[in-house]
């Protein structure tokens, strides 16, 4: 028989007191509970563990071996709930998020700041990788939340939307695209252009688009950061277009963007997780803010 909690704190109390009386008193238990549950205790070890005289009561020598091993058992028991207890309340634990590099560097910032003002002791770790991976990480365990887009082949995979984004052209000051207020897809063409990765899930969608209207980009420079995308333009290399989110990033003088039209792109921004594993308690209120945040986000 395995001994209980209950029966095992009965004897490390009894064995650090006087006599059963006292013991019974620390546990607020009657002196028969008591007398009941080492009776069990030792009935399922195979012999005694106290040599009692009268009211007082002095451990066997296996009542003695035994004795710090049933001191640890009770201290596990009790620091494996303790334990469990931070993780519910978010004292404790640990959330990984994949994110684009787009929402890692323009959703995210208030929303981790935030979090870690509620939840100090949560260790927090954000991953900017591409789509593709996003998607991936959190397929793998990698990541408990992703931040993107859809993921493709997502029947393991649960997509919430949070916001839409639209994409602009960024021009430096003065160019005449920046005259109207939006800008047409047809109108880049033959235009030097500063693009981004092409493995990017923004990227993909800016060739995809430009094919759909017939016109045809005049690369000048592809780079991978949005801010060197920012500065190449600025400097009058060339126009560029990112998802508006980005461009608040990289906005600075020297700088200026309008929507893209005709046709207008809306692409879907949210939460990736596992269809069938449950959050943990800390990724479920990171998960909660970040809808939180979304809904605020102009």
């Amino acid at each position: 028989m395995t001994p209980t909690v209950k029966q095992l704190r009965a004897f490390v109390v009894s064995a650090q007191s006087d006599s059963f009386a006292e013991a019974s008193e620390r546990l607020h238990l009657s002196q028969p509970a008591l007398s009941l549950a080492i009776r069990k205790l030792e009935s399922g070890v195979g012999g005694a563990l106290f040599a009692r005289s009268g009211r007082h009561m002095t451990l066997t020598p296996e009542g003695q071996a035994f004795l710090p091993v049933a001191v640890r058992l009770l201290n596990d028991w009790t620091e494996a709930f303790a334990d469990l207890t931070e993780l519910f309340s978010k004292q404790r634990g640990k959330v990984t998020v994949a994110a684009l590099p787009t929402l890692a560097a323009g959703l995210l910032p208030p929303v981790i700041s935030t979090f870690g003002e509620r939840h100090p002791r949560v260790n927090l770790s954000v991953h900017d990788v591409l789509a593709d991976e996003v998607g991936q990480r959190v397929r793998e365990g990698r990541a408990d939340i992703g931040v993107s887009v859809p993921p493709l082949d997502s029947d393991d995979l649960a997509f919430e939307p949070l916001l839409l984004d639209r994409y602009v052209a960024v021009c430096p000051e003065g160019h005449p695209l920046l005259v109207g207020e939006t800008v047409a897809w047809a109108a880049l063409a033959g235009v030097p252009f500063i693009g981004i990765n092409r493995l990017s899930s923004a990227r993909q969608a800016i060739d995809r688009v430009m094919a759909e209207v017939g016109g045809t980009l005049d690369i000048r420079c592809e780079v991978n950061q949005i801010a060197t995308v920012g500065r190449m333009v600025a400097a009058g290399m060339g126009i560029s277009v990112l998802p508006a989110l980005s461009f608040r990033q990289i906005a600075a003088a020297g700088l200026g963007h309008r929507p893209l039209v005709e046709p207008v792109i809306e692409r879907r921004l949210g939460i990736i997780t596992r269809r069938r594993q449950p959050l943990s308690a800390a990724a479920s209120a990171l998960h909660a803010l970040l809808r939180e945040r979304a809904a605020e986000a102009p």
